[in-house]
This record gives C-alpha cells, sequence and structure tokens, in this order.
C-alpha cells in the first residue's frame, strides 16, 4: 500500500482510499481529497513534515500524519 507520504515532488497520483476513522477523516475530505482525485505533489519539507499538494486547483498542506492515512496510485 503506497501512501500519500511515499509521493516524491512533482508526482502527479490518485486517491484510492482514505483510512482513518471519524471527525479525522471527516477533516481529510472537507479539504477536497476524496476517492479518485488527481493530486500533485508540490513540496516536501526537509524533515518530510508538511506536505505540500495541489487538489482541485488550491494549494494544501498536510501533516506527515494525515498524509500517511491517504492510499494512492
Amino acid at each position: 500500500m503506497k501512501t500519500l507520504r511515499d509521493a516524491k515532488v512533482g508526482e502527479s497520483v490518485r486517491v484510492v482510499r482514505l483510512h482513518g476513522e471519524g471527525a479525522v477523516k471527516r477533516r481529510i475530505m472537507d479539504m477536497g481529497l476524496t476517492k479518485n482525485v488527481d493530486v500533485y505533489v508540490r513540496k516536501v519539507a526537509p524533515l518530510g513534515d508538511p506536505v505540500e499538494i495541489t487538489v482541485r486547483g488550491y494549494e494544501l498542506s498536510l501533516r506527515r500524519g494525515d498524509a500517511e492515512m491517504i492510499e494512492i496510485e
């Protein structure tokens, strides 16, 4: 299973599944990260946290823990 945390800078990926439960999963979905959406990885901080992505036309920064809950292909 590959997660958004494993994606490299400059790579475009597609969300396959969201892991997590309750409020955490809802918050990720509210940010526009839903199944079958395309995501472009813009930047990753030197220590890996946060990850900056482009999704649905806007930039979004995610913590490493949140990025690990997003399964990609």
